[in-house]
């Protein structure tokens, strides 16, 4: 009898485990894909502002400072369309060497993202960030030029 108790104990200990185990999986694999379209989000941000040439960049008012979109956003038809992502985009003279020579003629982009996920009990609320530069003399002008 005593025996067969235990190895109930050692079997509920051993599920338990498996059970955590399995959950820490999927919590692992969904931050991952929010991870990820998160870069996504960003990359495909910068690369369209990367595109634009120095007076849209600097003079207009083009480029929305915020922005919100979905982890699904081609779904229509009323279905969930996933979390939202909100994004922030700051246009500035770079912080790296503000005294240079050529300060006023680079840029420095960066798009933040904010997002908030529901892991089981408590909400965590994410943050990425990604800069890139923008030269007045950049890839800009020759796609417009030639």
């Amino acid at each position: 009898m005593q025996k067969t108790m235990t190895a109930r104990v050692i079997g509920g200990i051993g599920a338990a485990a498996l059970i955590g185990c399995v959950n820490y999986g999927f919590f692992v694999t969904q931050l991952t894909r929010e991870n990820q379209r998160a870069t996504q989000i960003m990359l495909e941000r910068l690369e369209g502002l990367r595109l634009y040439n120095w007076d849209q960049l600097c003079y207009s008012n083009m480029i929305p400072s915020t922005f919100t979109t979905y982890y699904y956003p081609a779904i229509t038809n009323g279905q969930s369309r996933g979390i939202p992502y909100q994004g922030r985009i700051t246009i500035g003279v770079p912080t790296l060497n503000p005294t240079a020579s050529y300060s006023d003629r680079m840029r420095a982009i960066t798009v933040t993202l904010f997002w908030t996920n529901d892991s089981g009990s408590t909400r965590l609320v994410h943050r990425r960030s990604m800069t890139t530069y923008s030269a007045r003399d950049g890839v800009q002008n020759y796609v417009y030029n030639n």
